[in-house]
């Protein structure tokens, strides 16, 4: 399946408008997972599918190639795989429907209330590349 591009028809969509190939792209599965997971900074193929709760490595490579040619990820020289500044807007994109995921899910259980999903916004001593945060 090819990458989903705006200005081509995607699935459900011949129009070709932006949003509907970002939801195509978004939509496959683990496609946000892997986003979501590498929010936090860089990590390599074997943490990432760890992360990504073992998903097979099949899977992971498309949908790796996928964001990699949607230039949502990029692969470092050292291999690691990171958002590029698209990733990380898409990431910021998606902040407030983690928000309302909270709120929902205190809702529904409000005894689970403080659990949540997104993690503190980095620091600038733990934002910079190479920090160690602490």
């Amino acid at each position: 399946m090819a990458t989903p591009r705006p200005g081509k028809p995607v699935r459900g969509s011949s129009t070709g408008r932006p949003l509907m190939a970002a939801l195509d792209l978004f939509g496959r599965r683990w496609s946000l997972r892997i986003l979501w997971e590498l929010r936090t900074g860089p990590l390599g193929f074997r943490p990432l599918q760890k992360q990504c709760d073992d998903m097979s490595s099949s899977v992971m490579r498309q949908r790796l190639t996928e964001l990699l040619d949607a230039q949502v990820v990029h692969q470092l020289p050292d291999s690691r795989y990171a958002l590029t500044p698209l990733g990380q807007e898409a990431y910021q994109a998606l902040r407030p429907l983690v928000r309302w995921a909270d709120r929902w899910a205190a809702a529904m259980d409000p005894q689970g209330a403080d659990r949540t999903d997104d993690p503190p916004p980095p620091t600038e001593k733990t934002s910079k590349p190479g920090s160690t945060g602490g």
